[in-house]
């Protein structure tokens, strides 16, 4: 049986790298009961933010009130990332980016059946490389190294396509109620807020199947 899981997040969101990462080991669980079908949405985060991004001290001062306060959730995130695999370097990243020009390229990515390659690099690169993925040269990089063409990718970095696909997904979230990322839904009907844990989208599945 083949279900669809549409996965509503932002590319500077801890957790939902995370989420995706639980959600890759509950897919894992169910092989020969369900294919299940990945579909990203985009989901900003900080919409109103410059193109050029922010200092992340700054961002995270303002955010949390205090770097010592920042550095604090920064440890239990890096706790929680090495149990799923995920070495979270956040003392690398000096950018809060704006990430639109990111989810533009995810949409270009299902365009090629690329797209879930492209959403892990773009967590890898800012989150364990701490690049500026709101750099448009950077970001083109990230992706050409995935595989895509890069003279597509500045072709759709210089137009307006893929915009249409924030419209879509903001629609998608104001229908579900999303208040947060990572959000999930499950063959349209079953909906999972947060990250988590394996077994719970395992239980969603079975729901979504029924």
């Amino acid at each position: 049986m083949i279900l669809f899981v549409d996965v509503i997040s932002d590319v500077i969101c801890p957790w939902c790298y995370v989420g995706k990462r639980r959600l890759e080991k509950a897919i894992d669980s169910v092989k020969g009961q369900y294919e299940v079908r990945v579909r990203w949405h985009p989901f900003q985060l900080n919409p109103t933010m410059s193109r050029e991004g922010i200092s992340r001290r700054e961002y995270r001062i303002a955010k949390f009130g205090s770097w010592e306060r920042s550095q604090e959730l920064d440890a239990r995130l890096i706790a929680v990332g090495l149990d799923e695999g995920i070495p979270f370097a956040f003392d690398r990243i000096e950018r809060t980016p704006n990430t639109l020009d990111a989810h533009r390229l995810i949409w270009l990515a299902d365009q090629h059946d690329c797209q879930d390659a492209v959403v892990e690099g773009l967590f890898r690169a800012y989150f364990i490389d701490g690049r500026d993925i709101s750099n448009r040269r950077v970001l083109a990089d990230v992706v050409v190294e995935l595989g895509m063409d890069r003279q597509l990718i500045e072709g759709t970095l210089n137009s307006d396509e893929g915009t249409d696909a924030l419209r879509t997904a903001e629609e998608l979230s104001r229908r579900h109620g999303v208040g947060g990322v990572p959000f999930f839904v499950f063959n349209e009907e079953v909906a999972l807020s947060g990250a988590q844990a394996p077994e719970n989208f395992v239980e969603a599945f079975k729901q979504a199947s029924k």
